[in-house]
C-alpha cells in the first residue's frame, strides 16, 4: 500500500509487515555551489536532518529509500560534502538500519562517502511491493512494469502562482498521472531492443514472464525544499509531433498523460490538473 506522507514530501509503501520510507534529491552540498561564487550559506544539512529524523522515529520504517541525487555536485566531490554526506547517513543510521540508494544523475562517485552497509542500487530502478521506483534520468527497467504505480524522482516538481504585479509565488506540488501500459511497455521494450512480437503485452510476457500492470505515474518531489524546481504550469503542452520541455526520458515518452495529470500542493491541496493551471 502506498501512502503520501502530507504534508511531507515523503511516501511509505507498506508490504505485508514492511515498510519502507521513501525520499528523493536531497542534493546535499548545493550550499557550498553558493559559496564558491561568494554567497556565504552555512550547512542546511542538519536542518534535512531534523525535518527527516522525526518521521523516521514516529513511522519506523524498515528501510530508507533515497530515489536519486544525494550530493549537488555530478561528478567531482566538494570539501564540504566529506563531512555533510558521510555525518549525514550515520545520523540516520540511528534511526533506521537499512538504508538504500539509488543513483541518480548527481551521483557519480558517491559511494567514496558512504559508511558502510547502504546500498547503492542502478538508475534502472526497483520494485517495493506493488509500486516501481526509479529516479528518472535514464530508462527504467522494463520489469518496473510488473507494478501498477511507477514513482519517479528528478523533476523537482514545482507550481508557480503569479499576481498582477508580477509578484511569484513558487510551490512544491506531487504529480499525479495516468499511464498508457500498452505505449510504455512498448518503449522500454524498444529501448532494450527487443523486437516486439505481436502485442507489447505479449511480448513483455515471454521476455520477462509477466503481464504489464503500470496504470499509474507519480512524480516525487524534492525532499530538499531550498532547492528550485522546474514549474511545471509554466511549460508548453505538448502537441503532435513535438517534443515534451519535460526533463526526463520518460516524461518525453508519449506513456505518461501529463497534460491531465492531477497536481497536488505537499499539504494535500488540488490544484486542478495542470492543462487547467497552466491557463491561470
Amino acid at each position: 500500500m502506498l501512502t503520501l506522507l502530507l504534508p511531507h514530501p515523503v511516501a511509505l509503501i507498506k508490504t505485508g509487515k514492511t515498510k519502507t520510507m521513501v525520499i528523493a534529491d536531497p542534493h546535499l552540498g548545493w550550499e557550498i555551489a553558493l559559496r564558491d561564487k561568494g554567497i556565504c550559506v552555512p550547512s542546511q544539512t542538519p536542518k534535512l536532518l531534523q525535518k527527516l529524523t522525526p518521521l523516521l522515529s514516529k513511522h519506523k520504517p524498515d528501510t530508507l529509500l533515497i530515489l536519486g541525487d544525494v550530493k549537488y555536485t555530478v561528478i567531482a566531490i566538494k570539501p564540504g560534502e566529506w563531512h555533510d554526506i558521510p555525518d549525514f547517513f550515520t545520523q540516520l543510521k540511528n534511526y533506521v538500519s537499512n538504508i538504500v540508494i539509488m543513483r541518480g544523475n548527481h551521483d557519480a562517485n558517491l559511494e567514496h562517502l558512504l559508511p558502510e552497509k547502504i546500498k547503492l542500487l542502478p538508475a534502472s530502478g526497483t520494485i517495493v511491493g506493488d509500486v516501481g521506483l526509479f529516479h528518472g534520468h535514464k530508462w527504467p527497467s522494463p520489469t518496473l512494469l510488473k507494478s501498477k504505480t511507477l514513482i519517479m524522482a528528478h523533476l523537482h516538481p514545482v507550481v508557480v502562482f503569479r499576481d498582477p504585479a508580477g509578484f511569484k509565488i513558487t510551490r512544491q506540488v506531487w504529480v499525479k498521472a495516468k499511464c498508457n501500459t500498452t505505449q510504455l511497455s512498448k518503449t522500454l521494450l524498444q529501448k532494450q531492443r527487443i523486437k516486439i512480437e505481436g502485442t507489447p503485452e505479449e511480448t513483455v510476457k515471454k521476455h520477462y514472464n509477466f503481464k504489464p500492470r503500470t496504470v499509474q505515474f507519480f512524480i516525487m518531489p524534492s525532499f530538499n525544499e531550498f532547492l528550485g524546481g522546474r514549474p511545471i504550469n509554466e511549460t508548453a503542452p505538448r502537441k503532435e509531433g513535438q517534443i515534451s520541455t519535460m526533463i526526463g526520458p520518460v516524461l518525453r515518452s508519449e506513456a505518461v498523460d501529463l497534460n491531465n495529470s492531477e497536481i497536488y500542493l505537499l499539504d494535500g491541496t488540488f490544484l486542478g490538473t495542470l492543462n487547467q493551471f497552466r491557463r491561470l
